[in-house]
């Protein structure tokens, strides 16, 4: 009886590493992901993925390379929309957002 239950309570417990590791766009020998070209992934190898998860909803509706997407956003390219005083946010290279206060410095916003 008590190794019946052991067997259950070790088998409920892999189930939730089973779900967390999904196959993601363009895994594996096809490199990663290279860029989105519509709604599909295109993976480092030149091959279309068979995915059915939209490539702009997953880099926030560009069409740009993952690594061109993370340069695009702004830091301190244009600073002068990112007031306090305006309540206004920018978008920093980690994904962070923050205003500028009048003496210059950054105030992020909490999660």
């Amino acid at each position: 009886m008590l190794r019946a239950r052991l067997l259950l309570i070790a088998a409920l417990l892999a189930i939730p590493g089973a779900a967390s590791a999904a196959n993601t766009p363009c895994s594996g020998s096809k490199g990663g992901i290279s860029h989105c070209e519509g709604e599909t992934f295109v993976c480092r190898d030149g091959s279309a993925s068979g995915s059915r998860k939209s490539c702009p909803a997953v880099f926030g509706g560009s069409s740009a390379s993952p690594a061109q997407a993370l340069r695009a956003r702004p830091d301190s390219v244009d600073t002068q929309g990112c007031a306090c005083s305006q309540n206004t946010y920018c978008t920093g290279p980690r994904g962070g957002r923050y205003c500028l206060t009048s003496t210059g410095s950054k105030r992020y916003l909490r999660k």
